[in-house]
C-alpha cells in the first residue's frame, strides 16, 4: 500500500491518544512507518472485542455483588487475566487463586496477602475488597 493510502478512519476507539503504526511504501518504493488512527474493519472488530470484555467484567461484578464469588473474580476479568496468570504473579498455583474466589475464603485472607493481590492489579486494598 502506498504511504498516502494508509487508512485514517478515526472512530476515536483509541480515545485520540494513540495511533497505530502501519508499514507502507514511500515514493521510492521503500517501506516506511506511517501512523494511522484506524481502519474501519479493524475499528469494528476492536469495538466488538471491547463489548465482549466489558460484558464479562459486568457479569463478574454482578456475581461479586450477589455473593457468588469474591471480588478477586472482578479484578481478574477487569485486567483480562486468568487464575493461572494471577497465580504466577502471586507465586502460587492457580488452584490457590481459585480457592480465593470463594467469598468466605477471601474474607479471611490476611492483610499482607490482600496487599499482594492489590499490587498485582495495581489498585489499593480498599479497591480490591469493595466492588460497587
Amino acid at each position: 500500500m502506498d504511504k498516502d493510502k494508509v487508512p485514517q478512519d478515526d472512530e476515536n476507539l483509541l480515545e485520540g491518544k494513540f495511533a497505530v503504526v502501519k508499514y507502507a511504501l514511500d515514493k521510492n518504493g521503500k517501506y516506511v512507518k506511517v501512523q494511522s488512527v484506524g481502519w474501519e474493519p479493524e475499528n469494528v472488530a476492536l469495538k466488538q472485542a471491547w463489548e465482549v470484555i466489558n460484558e464479562k467484567v459486568e457479569e463478574a461484578r454482578k456475581r461479586v455483588l450477589s455473593g457468588e464469588v469474591s471480588p478477586l473474580a472482578y479484578w481478574i476479568e477487569k485486567n483480562m487475566m486468568d487464575e493461572k496468570l494471577v497465580g504466577e504473579y502471586m507465586g502460587f498455583s492457580k488452584w490457590k487463586v481459585k480457592e480465593h474466589l470463594n467469598p468466605q475464603t477471601f474474607s479471611n485472607l490476611p492483610q499482607d496477602l490482600l496487599k499482594k493481590y492489590a499490587e498485582v492489579f495495581k489498585i489499593t486494598v480498599e479497591e480490591l475488597v469493595k466492588i460497587v
